[in-house]
């Protein structure tokens, strides 16, 4: 599939002065070894993608700094939520890590406790209602109603088994030593509601998107729909596949897929990676637009933090920059706040006083996020001062 993108190239490496604080990509490399899809986390990113693990990791070189704001026509998406990864900081999603270390779930409320756990919701056609339904499929009659079984979703169009099949037998390879224990064991449990042969491949699917989203994408992409057509009513599944198409540059597919998930799952979901694929898709003002929504009220700290840099850069895409710098203001940046969500607000603040001439401020915390960067080594906070300079 080509990119939804209809101004910017995913691969294009030029950053805008405002694309917001980006990670180092080596760090990355290092956090592949945690299995869990769906981690920013803007996403994500995810920047600051979910937890353990780095979503932009994509070689040695130093992220330069400049995400989630005004990126220009030029501006790729790996400027997501930064700083941290989207795995990192357990921000919208609700959860801890979920393969120890990299989650790609950053997804609020995603688990729906009230699922049925341990069975398949695909593989259960022969199951009876109170045992009155004989095994060739036909249904006990109660009353002289004739029962439907309740798992039946109503007919299917001619020719859906082959497809099905079809997708099945077009699924990318996986290597024979992926050990799905390498998932996160809450992700694994998620996984129950499917047989387990087949939750089995799912697992393996999203462990391989996983390891291959820094390096290829789009590889990647294809092992994160394998496993959404298997598991496509799984919330985690549709996350997956949401995300790594967010990292592939589809953001028509990482939108309609992260929208899925918050269906299926309900909670905020992760609303900093879809208002970026609404960026990313040429409307910023839709962007804008979510930062509205009630559930914004449910995200903890650091995913508002997310939230408001992408807000920022939607304001800039539309060449509002006193609202882009009042975006983040309202966010209460603070020197005391060291922490590496902080240092992302921080540094996004820094570049919005740039942008609307007060050089002196922005010099003041550009300065201030390269005294604290030093333990992370994140941001090119000393090189915009150097450009200032």
């Amino acid at each position: 599939m080509s990119s939804d993108n209809p101004h910017r190239s995913y691969r294009d490496n030029h950053h805008s002065r405002s694309e917001g604080p980006r990670q180092r990509r080596d760090d990355d490399q290092r956090r592949h070894r945690n299995h869990d899809p769906r981690d920013e986390r803007g996403g994500r990113h995810y920047g600051d993608q979910p937890r353990g693990r780095n979503w932009d990791g994509r070689g040695e070189r130093k992220n330069r700094g400049r995400q989630w704001d005004n990126r220009g026509d030029d501006r790729r998406r790996d400027d997501r939520p930064r700083g941290r990864n989207w795995e990192e900081r357990g921000g919208e999603r609700g959860r801890e890590d979920r393969t120890r270390g990299r989650n790609w779930e950053d997804r609020g409320d995603r688990r729906r406790d009230d699922r049925p756990r341990g069975r398949n919701w695909e593989d259960r056609g022969d199951r009876r209602g109170g045992g009155d339904r004989d095994r060739r499929g036909g249904h006990a009659q109660r009353g002289g109603a004739q029962r439907r079984d309740r798992f039946q979703a109503g007919p299917q169009r001619s020719g859906f088994r082959e497809d099905r099949m079809a997708q099945r037998a077009n699924e990318p390879e996986l290597p024979n030593d992926i050990d799905v224990q390498d998932l996160d064991p809450m992700v694994r449990q998620d996984l129950r509601v499917l047989s387990r042969d087949n939750a089995d491949r799912v697992a393996k699917h999203m462990i391989m998107a996983a390891v291959l989203l820094e390096e290829d994408p789009k590889k990647a992409l294809e092992h994160a729909r394998a496993a959404k057509d298997r598991a496509g009513r799984v919330a985690v599944a549709r996350e997956t596949c949401g995300i790594t198409a967010y990292h592939a540059g589809e953001w028509k597919e990482a939108l309609s897929e992260l929208r899925a998930a918050r269906r299926i799952s309900g909670g905020p979901g992760l609303l900093a990676v879809m208002a970026d694929c609404e960026r990313g898709l040429g409307r910023p003002d839709k962007a804008v637009e979510m930062a509205r929504a009630p559930e914004v009220q449910e995200l903890d700290p650091d995913s508002r933090i997310e939230l408001a840099i992408v807000v920022a850069g939607a304001r800039r895409d539309m060449q509002q920059k006193d609202a882009a710098l009042v975006t983040l203001q309202r966010m209460d940046p603070k020197k005391s706040n060291t922490t590496v969500s902080g240092l992302r607000l921080a540094y996004a603040y820094a570049d919005a006083l740039q942008d609307v001439g007060r050089t002196d401020e922005a010099k003041e915390w550009f300065t201030h996020v390269a005294e604290h960067d030093r333990e992370f080594n994140l941001f090119d906070a000393e090189d915009r001062l150097k450009e200032l300079s």
